[in-house]
């Protein structure tokens, strides 16, 4: 019987030196410091070109029909209704949303994939794979997309200090912002991103991201920026948790304080009701 245990030890430590000798040595002194909490650090409404106006100050370049789309989103959110965002029946934010700063995030560097996390469930974890790895043949559509990214050293210096990203294999239904600026429904979306430190500032980072999609006229860049948080504080921040909203066929309500089912907007008909029993008077 101690045999049989020494032999067991003996293959257990075999294994483990394996292990150990064909690991990867990972150099982390060679990556830039993403660590702790970063918060947008943009003033106002988080919007995709945080250098410009929400809504039609975005100036984005839909197409004639997407503009269309975008305008009567617009005056249905005016009216009181949603328009096109989903993320009020906690539908996930998506890229390139989620890189906007709603929620506080954190970097992970792995020697190959860097991952993001995010404090709100609205938005799931990014995994960037940076091991070289083709794209794959059939991936499967998620609201983060499929990425793939590349460490570059611009400087010379032996240190990374830009981390390119492609995303595919998107899923929707997804918006660019809360006004509702739009995507093509077939979920062709590319995004393509430079994220880097800035020079003078390490606990400022920026992200130049360029979004391919058929609803645009052309590819449109914007820049995005985070701040390293001084007092980093994670709570739990569920979507389902106190959402009085309520969609019912192609209309949405709200549930009212006192529990009852009460209309958006000025004329809003009521839910159809043929599954229930007629009250009785």
């Amino acid at each position: 019987m101690q045999c049989r245990s020494l032999m067991s030890a003996v293959a257990a430590l075999a294994l483990l030196w394996g292990f150990a000798a064909n690991a990867e040595i990972f150099d982390l002194g060679k990556y830039p410091d993403w660590s702790g909490q970063w918060d947008r650090a943009d003033p106002g409404p988080p919007r995709y070109d945080p250098s410009k106006p929400p809504g039609r100050g975005q100036q984005a370049p839909l197409t004639a029909e997407y503009q269309a789309n975008f305008d009567a989103n617009l005056a249905d959110q005016a009216a009181g209704g949603q328009g096109n965002d989903t993320t009020y029946r906690c539908i996930p934010l998506g890229m390139p949303r989620q890189m906007t700063g709603v929620s506080p995030m954190e970097f992970v560097i792995a020697p190959k994939a860097v991952y993001i996390l995010y404090e709100s469930q609205m938005a799931g974890p990014r995994r960037i794979f940076t091991d070289g790895r083709p794209w794959p043949k059939d991936p499967d559509p998620t609201f983060t997309g499929y990425s793939i990214g590349q460490w570059i050293d611009t400087s010379g210096s032996g240190r990374y200090d830009v981390l390119e990203v492609e995303t595919r294999a998107l899923r929707g239904p997804r918006v660019f912002d809360a006004s509702g600026l739009p995507f093509h429904p077939d979920n062709e979306s590319v995004f393509k991103e430079r994220i880097y430190s800035d020079r003078n500032n390490p606990n400022l980072m920026h992200n130049e991201i360029t979004t391919y999609d058929h609803a645009l006229t052309r590819p449109w860049t914007a820049t995005k920026n985070y701040k390293r948080a001084k007092d980093v504080l994670w709570v739990e921040n569920n979507c389902t948790e106190n959402n009085n909203h309520v969609a019912a066929g192609k209309q949405d309500y709200m549930v009212s304080a006192d529990g009852f089912l009460m209309p958006v907007r000025k004329g809003q008909p009521a839910p159809d009701l043929r599954y229930f029993a007629p009250a009785k008077k």
